[in-house]
């Protein structure tokens, strides 16, 4: 998006709220008016995020090229799958400890698909451990239709994805084992972590593996980049489905997300230096009904 179309945008954002903010208060009770103009800004935030997701998919379908920074833990990903076919070993991919209801094993099982074909396509082991049946389940799927797409049903296992125990400390002590005894070429640690994140990257530094992890969690964060290669920090870990894919729906709500981001940034900064010198009270009150 051109730095016009932004300045645009922002200023029209700012009339808009000035407007809301100005508008004469209405003598009808509320539950007798049509519209509640003291959420007049709320309404447009919201009309100013869609039309952005709707504007960067459209361009994204269109063939338009989006900037997405590098991202080198997912660029490794295919150089580890190929390490483990010329090894002959498995690699290893955990969605995370958490429920399939948490935006965080969402984001695991995506990744999942994707790790999925390039396993698929290399013909190489691939184990998933899992502590919840509805994970297990949604991985299983996933994994087959990965298989699928790129050819290769036939070498689809059912038991790729594997219910392993539903306890943390139980399930962290056996996939300990597995990388152990089974020397994964490559773990992939992608979802929600905890206290084990540092017992299960330990262990597979130990045995020799290559390791990329992911996760949403700060204070899990340091383990991770201490023991393994290549680490996603924070919402890194979203928009590696829109990395790795290129979808245009996910790739017009990624960018669209990060230019919202750069407009709160903007009327941050704003709304400090006009507090600063006293001439923020105005300011603040278009923020207040949000």
């Amino acid at each position: 998006m051109s730095s016009r179309v932004a300045f645009t945008i922002v200023r029209s954002v700012m009339l808009l709220l000035l407007l809301a903010t100005t508008a004469p208060a209405q003598d009808a009770p509320a539950e007798d008016s049509l519209f509640r103009t003291t959420r007049v800004n709320a309404l447009v935030l919201i009309l100013v995020f869609s039309s952005v997701i709707l504007i960067y998919t459209r361009w994204a379908r269109r063939g338009k090229t989006l900037f997405i920074r590098k991202m080198a833990g997912l660029d490794a990903m295919e150089e580890a799958v190929g390490r483990a076919t010329e090894m002959g070993r498995p690699v290893l991919f955990i969605p995370g400890l958490q429920e399939i209801d948490e935006i965080e094993t969402i984001a695991g099982i995506s990744i999942l698909g994707r790790v999925a074909r390039i396993t698929a396509q290399y013909e190489t082991p691939l184990v998933v451990p899992v502590r919840y049946p509805m994970v297990l389940a949604a991985g299983q799927e996933v994994v087959e239709q990965a298989y699928t797409e790129v050819g290769r049903r036939d070498s689809y296992n059912k038991d790729i994805v594997r219910y392993v125990a539903g306890e943390q400390m139980a399930f962290t002590a056996t996939v300990n084992g597995m990388m152990m005894r089974d020397r994964p070429a490559a773990n992939i640690f992608m979802g929600a972590f905890f206290a084990e994140s540092l017992l299960l990257a330990e262990t597979g530094n130990a045995a020799g593996s290559i390791q990329i992890a992911g996760t949403a969690r700060p204070e899990q964060l340091p383990f991770f980049v201490a023991a393994c290669d290549y680490t996603l920090m924070g919402e890194e870990l979203y928009a590696a489905s829109a990395y790795l894919s290129h979808e245009p729906v996910m790739l017009g709500g990624l960018k669209g997300q990060d230019f919202v981001k750069v407009i709160i940034i903007i009327l941050i900064v704003v709304g400090v230096i006009l507090m600063s010198f006293g001439y923020g009270d105005a300011f603040a009150k278009l923020f207040e009904a949000i």
